[in-house]
């Protein structure tokens, strides 16, 4: 993968790399940095090495062919839309959308190539968060969370996987999500405006940053129910699309969502669904090839009914 250095202030390869290569561990960067197998400017970088603006890195992933030898497997989707540009599926939690370390295969990336016979964009995914990076993900041109579900398109063609990136990157799209929180919040809608990075000490996890050492996070959120125990119902539109961005962002206002393994504790929660109450409901998109203007909605699963029943959504 090639990544050009831009924005920044400068500071070490290998914690600009932590920062960047969020599918890498740090130790991973580092055993790369040691091995040669990361360069600056052609030629081989060493940790310490400070970098600035213009510099350009070449990182070279020794798992990449096997990844590009993703096998197809018959694994049931639900398609809610599919021609000879596009699929959108609304993808079921619990299901990681492409395969990576510890999940070399059952993703939703094996089954959309079974379904699809081979027919995905061959290009690399991409995401606002990574918008240069090299990973070979087929048909791949955002993501949701292992055990967030909801509606997610892929694309068929390269000429599709473009349109579609340039959507997501320049936010032309729309996607709105549902989550149950276990508070209500002080406020019943505002605009959270973060910045969003990794934390420092849990790699796992990403954390709300001083401005220039994270990436800029918007969510315009809006309260649809409060139930007797406190939790909430809440309707979220993204305007970027950050890594955990909304699980940060209900972390921020103080209302952790219910199932969160990583930034709540599910067994001290109030009520305890299950999974975690996180679902991309709607997305709107641009169609890549006629332009026209899609809306697609997914079915609201079964744990959300207690909240959104009473919330009478349409």
């Amino acid at each position: 993968m090639n990544i050009d250095v831009e924005g920044i202030e400068p500071q070490r390869i290998d914690q600009f790399l932590s920062n960047r290569l969020q599918d890498l561990s740090r130790s991973k960067i580092q055993s790369l940095l040691k091995s040669g197998d990361i360069l600056l400017n052609g030629s081989k970088a060493k940790a310490k090495q400070t970098i600035s603006n213009g510099d350009a890195i070449s990182v070279i992933l020794p798992e990449q062919e096997e990844a590009e030898k993703t096998p197809a497997q018959d694994i049931p989707l639900n398609v809610l839309y599919e021609d000879d540009d596009i699929i959108v599926v609304d993808k079921e939690p619990g299901m990681v959308v492409h395969p990576a370390a510890g999940n070399a295969d059952g993703t939703l990336v094996n089954a959309l190539l079974f379904h699809c016979k081979g027919k995905l964009s061959g290009m690399s995914g991409i995401s606002d968060d990574e918008p240069d990076i090299d990973i070979h993900r087929p048909g791949i041109v955002h993501r949701l969370d292992k055990d967030t579900s909801g509606c997610m398109v892929a694309a068929k063609t390269d000429e599709a996987h473009r349109h579609l990136a340039n959507q997501f990157a320049s936010r032309s799209n729309e996607k709105r999500y549902l989550t149950v929180v276990q508070s209500k919040p002080n406020k019943a809608e505002d605009t959270i405006f973060t910045h969003i990075g990794r934390h420092p000490v849990n790699r796992m996890k990403m954390t709300v940053v001083n401005p220039g050492s994270g990436k800029t996070a918007i969510t315009d959120y809006r309260v649809l129910h409060t139930a007797k125990d406190g939790t909430t119902l809440i309707l979220c539109d993204l305007h970027t699309g950050r890594t955990h961005q909304i699980r940060v962002h209900m972390v921020h206002l103080g209302t952790p969502i219910l199932g969160d393994p990583i930034y709540a504790k599910p067994a001290r929660q109030v009520t305890q669904p299950g999974r975690l109450m996180l679902h991309a409901w709607q997305l709107v998109i641009d169609h890549p090839r006629t332009g026209e203007r899609m809306a697609f909605q997914s079915e609201i699963p079964e744990e959300y009914k207690p909240w959104t029943d009473a919330a009478e959504l349409e």
